[in-house]
């Protein structure tokens, strides 16, 4: 076991990744000499060459245009795009070629990508430096978008991510890099199935939290400050969503509060709240409820803690589900 931050898991992860398998490549701005922004790729160029740990030119277009060429020759590339926001000059190559070529050559090419994003707030950054993007992304059709909310699981999702045959968006909640936690490195890669299951984080019986990403650990605060049980719930798969564990929960606790930092105004919410009123229509005591960002652009960084969902905006929603 070693004591890891979420940015130091990700890294050795990577690593693991590209010493089993010499066609994993990694290649972003600033990823080889700097080792990224954030240090996630800090010490790999070193190790892998930068044949393996590329640097490339400041074009997200063109990174991923490079990556869908690499792809179809074989290669399995791990593109960074540096921040979540910098990530719409990518757009149409990952909706129109990543998400599509396997299907579009009847299964003859193989995207296997990984785009990492350091995605959400909370870190006091500039514009377009604190978006979340996955809702425009989750309604294409062809891409897998997972989130890690913790070391552990980083470690282990990235992994799963670059050696999954599909091309994965793999967004990493930025403001959560430096949490620590115990990670077993010489764990054995589970079947890459677990890598799109929810987890049960708490068990409560009163009503569940769903979230993902930065937002698990508020909500985990936000259930253990309540005098209620509420139960916890990670998404941790966005693409495809594990409805099979969500319904489960809400059957059993009769409510829903889903909480994420996008905009609640077209979000993932939405979707997850009509499929789980179609399913569990019968065990609802309470219309499901979303708590997110507001439908303003992310605003500047004195005022990111008004826009961000908090604990006490988690249990107001709770309390609104309970009064039913």
């Amino acid at each position: 076991m070693a004591v890891l931050t979420m940015a130091k898991a990700i890294n050795t992860g990577l690593a693991v990744a590209m010493r089993e398998d010499p066609k994993v490549l990694v290649m972003g701005e600033d990823v080889g000499r700097l080792g990224g922004v954030f240090r996630v790729t800090d010490g790999l160029q070193a190790e892998f060459g930068e044949e393996r740990v590329i640097d490339t030119p400041l074009a997200e277009s063109g990174i991923i245009g490079t990556a869908v060429g690499l792809a179809m020759r074989g290669y399995a590339p791990v593109c960074e795009i540096q921040f979540d926001g910098f990530i719409f000059p990518a757009f149409d190559q990952i909706t129109t070629q990543v998400a599509r070529l396997h299907l579009r050559s009847d299964g003859a090419l193989c995207m296997r990508v990984v785009i990492r994003v350091p995605s959400g707030g909370g870190i006091g950054a500039v514009e377009h430096h604190s978006e979340s993007p996955e809702a425009y992304f989750a309604h294409t059709p062809g891409l897998r978008i997972v989130t890690p909310s913790n070391p552990v699981d980083a470690f282990t999702m990235i992994r799963q991510a670059v050696a999954h045959p599909d091309p994965v968006l793999f967004l990493e909640p930025k403001r959560r890099y430096w949490e620590k936690a115990e990670v077993d490195v010489t764990a054995a890669l589970p079947p890459s199935i677990d890598l799109f299951r929810a987890r049960v984080v708490r068990r409560g019986s009163d009503a569940t939290l769903l979230c993902w990403g930065p937002m698990v650990r508020t909500c985990l605060e936000a259930a253990q400050a309540d005098t209620r049980d509420l139960e916890v719930v990670d998404a941790r798969s966005l693409a495809p969503l594990d409805l099979a564990t969500i319904v489960e929960s809400v059957a059993r606790t009769g409510r829903l509060v889903v909480v994420h930092e996008a905009p609640v105004t077209g979000g993932l919410g939405a979707e997850i709240a009509a499929a789980v009123t179609e399913a569990c229509f019968y065990q609802l005591e309470a219309p499901v409820l979303r708590v997110g960002g507001f439908s303003v652009p992310y605003p500047p960084a004195r005022l990111e803690d008004i826009y961000l969902p908090d604990l006490d905006r988690v249990l107001e929603a709770v309390d609104r589900a309970m009064a039913y």
